[in-house]
């Protein structure tokens, strides 16, 4: 939690509503989103019979005199959002400084890709399917530190491509898989001044421009400034790059405005994409982030928030620690002295004044 205690007191006020004191101020509910992520709880209610049962809990996590569903739901799902997104901006600074860039000779990478999250028939606002529903999550993931650096959230059939505008800042590359393909969006992008690698589809129509030499023995077979798109329809405005190669016999094309890169490099831009790919995997297995304990859209946005601050955390922890990335072995080690912990406070001496340790009353009545 240090490198959040360093920004709590420039975090904007959460405040009541009405004359009634908070029964959890933001603070509080941090921790519980942070302790809920790191613990793998699989529910809201898991959630708070640990912090009205366990002493650990009780002691460093919950607020004082404890918290009811009802009021920890009602919290969770209409309060503490613009603190969050303010404590993940400033957390992604934190850990920007401190992470040392990878691929430095590409520029800075920002891949961008949705993430479907299950939702139940309750949540009437998450559009999918007639029996089904689910929300999407739109993710940028900063490549060179391999961290997350924003999110929104949409309904299940939210549309991806307006926000890439919004991940990218000057001078930043976007890379993205085909389902970006707009040649709308790259005129767009490039009138912006804003970089982007995007795969498009092998049978979109090109009109050649120029068209340069492949290097021999390369994987990369063609490389052209070409207009995307049939004319008078979809094409183009702008000229762009169509870079194509080949991988265990698969051909891949390659869309983008970056002149300054060999084809090598496009290709090579284009396959860092998987990483954003790799952190969803860990970040949904590892950190339980879509075990729902919200159902308004404002309180999946928060609980979407707590796990992404609870990775930024611990991509900072294992950088100042370690000296390495995030890993399930340094999530573990941290759950383990949680542990230690909640045994330790809840210890007995015997009559020689030696400790004996005790179950956790909610252990103890789950064995029961």
């Amino acid at each position: 939690m240090l490198p959040i205690i360093k920004i709590l007191p420039i975090i904007p006020a959460l405040l009541s509503r009405g004359h009634r004191p908070l029964k959890m101020n933001f603070e509080d509910q941090l921790k519980a989103l942070i302790y809920f992520h790191l613990q793998e709880h699989g529910s809201a209610r898991h959630l708070i019979q640990d912090m009205n049962e366990n002493n650990f809990a009780k002691e460093n996590i919950a607020p004082e005199g404890g918290i009811s569903i009802s009021s920890f739901s009602e919290i969770i799902n209409s309060r503490g959002l613009e603190q969050l997104l303010f404590v993940f901006q400033e957390l992604y600074k934190q850990a920007s400084f401190i992470i040392p860039k990878k691929f430095t000779d590409l520029g800075e990478l920002v891949s961008i890709d949705g993430s479907l999250i299950d939702a139940v028939l309750s949540m009437f606002w998450a559009d999918y399917r007639k029996s089904s529903k689910k929300a999407k999550a739109h993710c940028g993931f900063d490549i060179n530190r391999g961290i997350p650096n924003k999110i929104f959230l949409t309904d299940g059939n939210g549309p991806e491509r307006p926000f890439v505008s919004m991940f990218l800042s000057n001078g930043q590359t976007g890379v993205m898989d085909r389902g970006y393909q707009c040649h709308h969006l790259f005129d767009q992008l490039q009138k912006e001044g804003k970089l982007f690698v995007c795969r498009i589809k092998k049978n979109t129509k090109m009109t050649v421009l120029e068209e340069n030499k492949a290097v021999s023995g390369s994987h990369v077979f063609y490389d052209a400034m070409v207009l995307l798109g049939n004319p008078g329809q979809s094409q183009t405005v702008e000229p762009v790059r169509v870079v194509g190669y080949k991988v265990a016999g698969i051909k891949y094309f390659v869309a983008t405005n970056r002149t300054d890169l060999t084809g090598e490099q496009v290709a090579t831009v284009y396959k860092l994409r998987w990483t954003i790919e790799s952190f969803f995997k860990w970040w949904k297995k590892h950190l339980k982030v879509y075990h729902l304990i919200a159902r308004e859209k404002h309180g999946l946005m928060v609980q979407i928030l707590g796990g992404l601050i609870t990775y930024l955390l611990m991509a900072i922890y294992c950088r100042e620690q370690f000296g390495e990335e995030v890993s399930i072995k340094r999530v573990r080690e941290i759950r383990n002295t949680i542990l230690n912990e909640l045994f330790n406070s809840n210890s007995d001496e015997d009559n020689q004044g030696n400790k004996i340790l005790k179950e956790p009353d909610h252990l103890m009545q789950a064995k029961t």
